[in-house]
């Protein structure tokens, strides 16, 4: 990608990432003033992803850093806003999950199913949900860990 199309591409990732993440928001029934908040952290944390991926690094590292991000974030916004950091992250961090790999595992899991073992649909069907499951992993990591760090009750030492 060249430098002109990753420039235009970035913000179009942000905002495309931000409406579903308002959107899941809603579903959630979170407060409607901080519904931009969400948007924003959508929209910053798939951004960061975006930005990882470009650079060469793996999708489950970048959704654990994007989603640390958001964590980090939602709790710093949390204390600013007076609510709970998980109105701010959890539905920021739904437009990460891996829907596309997911879905290759299922179309390869039919694939078995129709035309019987194949050691070529079982490698894309293992390599697909193997790459869905860890990328949800490092999501799930990845937004609880800023919370453990910073609401301990006892010392890390």
């Amino acid at each position: 990608m060249t430098g002109l199309q990753w420039l235009f591409a970035l913000p179009a990732d942000m905002v495309l990432a931000a409406i579903p993440a308002v959107g899941f928001a809603m579903v959630f029934n979170v407060p409607v003033r901080v519904l931009k908040y969400c948007a924003m952290a959508g929209a910053l944390g798939h951004g960061c992803r975006f930005v990882l991926m470009h650079h060469g690094m793996p999708i489950e590292w970048a959704s654990f850093f994007a989603a640390l991000l958001v964590g980090t974030t939602g709790i710093i916004w949390s204390r600013r806003l007076l609510a709970p950091p998980h109105v701010f992250t959890v539905a920021a961090v739904i437009p990460m999950v891996p829907g596309v790999y997911a879905f290759k595992t299922m179309i390869a899991l039919v694939d078995l199913n129709q035309h019987g073992f194949s050691p070529e649909i079982w490698q894309r069907m293992a390599e697909n949900g193997i790459t869905a499951a860890f990328t949800v992993a490092a999501l799930a990591i990845g937004l609880a860990m800023p919370g453990l760090m910073f609401y301990r009750r006892r010392p890390v030492i």
